[in-house]
């Protein structure tokens, strides 16, 4: 995905200099006010929140406190959920950081309205109108059902508020100007997936979950056509000799997942239970990873086989890719 950002932003800095200045200054971004609608708060909505939150989508691993120096980056006490700088030595064009999303008033989210969050996960667009990078991916939030995305918010006003401040991100020139043509307002309701339908649902799992952007291969900050699932994109931090590249999803026999049958699948994140539990080893040019296998090893076996189905029902495709080149002999 950084990779991807990166080829994203020179991209957007060719077609700065191509003449897009001054139209992009003073353009504004495409936007709708945030609804006013209040989520209505249930028990079965806040624990769906909370696992979307923790084992889903992600939002804990990107908005806590962890140790980079450890593996997939366990979160540190007293470090769930509220925000973080992001390391420099992801090449991000700015300095880069991860708002506090308890409902502290101060610090986090206590003096937003349920629909100025809903926008910003789905829409990109922060509570005084700022553009969010996509680092946030609210171009695949958008994706997320109504239910879901209110079940978020219904949980996120039950983290207890935690008193840390986190600056606001400073994105270079010109890819703060650039940045504007990305979101993309939400303007018809996003209906919850069948369950029952364990492909099209594991579909839905894997969009919002992220699958679908790391481990489909980009030229140009663009998809390749015909490549969906099968891996290939870079991750690495920059002077710390360490790279992973996304493996291949794709049920090819020869050099993706044709030849995994659903057991293995759950057992290959089940086996991280004790990292996930304050045991995971300093990272390495070996183990580095940018899959969140610790908020991963919380998601449900049903979710997981839903997954996988979806994955087996993909088109073959033939792209064998070495998952750690910075490794020792490789």
């Amino acid at each position: 995905m950084f990779k991807k950002l990166a080829l994203i932003v020179l991209g957007l800095i060719v077609a700065t200099l191509g003449g897009g200045f001054v139209y992009l200054t003073f353009k504004k971004p495409a936007m709708q006010p945030a609804s006013t609608r209040a989520v209505p708060r249930t028990p079965e909505r806040i624990a769906r929140g909370k696992y979307l939150f923790d084992a889903v989508a992600n939002c804990a691993d990107c908005h806590s406190d962890v140790a980079w120096d450890r593996f997939a980056t366990p979160i540190k006490e007293n470090g769930y959920a509220v925000g973080r700088r992001w390391p420099a030595e992801l090449g991000l064009p700015g300095d880069f950081y991860s708002p506090n999303l308890t409902s502290d008033k101060e610090t986090g989210l206590g003096n937003w309205t349920d629909g100025e969050i809903i926008r910003a996960i789905r829409e990109g667009i922060s509570r005084d109108g700022r553009v969010l990078f996509p680092l946030m991916p609210y171009s695949e939030f958008r994706n997320m059902s109504d239910e879901d995305v209110e079940s978020l918010v219904a949980y996120m006003r039950t983290i207890p508020a935690a008193n840390r401040r986190q600056e606001i991100t400073k994105i270079n020139f010109p890819v703060d100007l650039m940045i504007k043509s990305v979101p993309q307002p939400v303007t018809s309701p996003v209906p919850s997936p069948n369950k029952a339908d364990r492909v099209a649902y594991g579909r839905y799992l894997s969009i919002i979950a992220g699958c679908r952007t790391c481990h489909t291969p980009t030229e140009h900050g663009s998809p390749i056509p015909g490549m969906e699932y099968a891996g290939g994109e870079r991750f690495e931090l920059a002077g710390r000799n360490m790279a992973a590249v996304s493996y291949n999803l794709t049920p090819d026999n020869n050099t993706g997942s044709g030849t995994w049958d659903e057991k293995q699948f759950l057992d290959k994140f089940h086996q991280y239970k004790d990292y996930a539990e304050g045991k995971a080893p300093p990272v390495t040019p070996e183990n580095f990873t940018v899959m969140p296998w610790l908020s991963f090893n919380g998601m449900e076996d049903d979710d997981l086989k839903a997954i996988f189905a979806f994955l087996k029902s993909l088109k073959p495709v033939e792209h064998a890719v070495v998952t750690r080149p910075l490794a020792s002999g490789k």
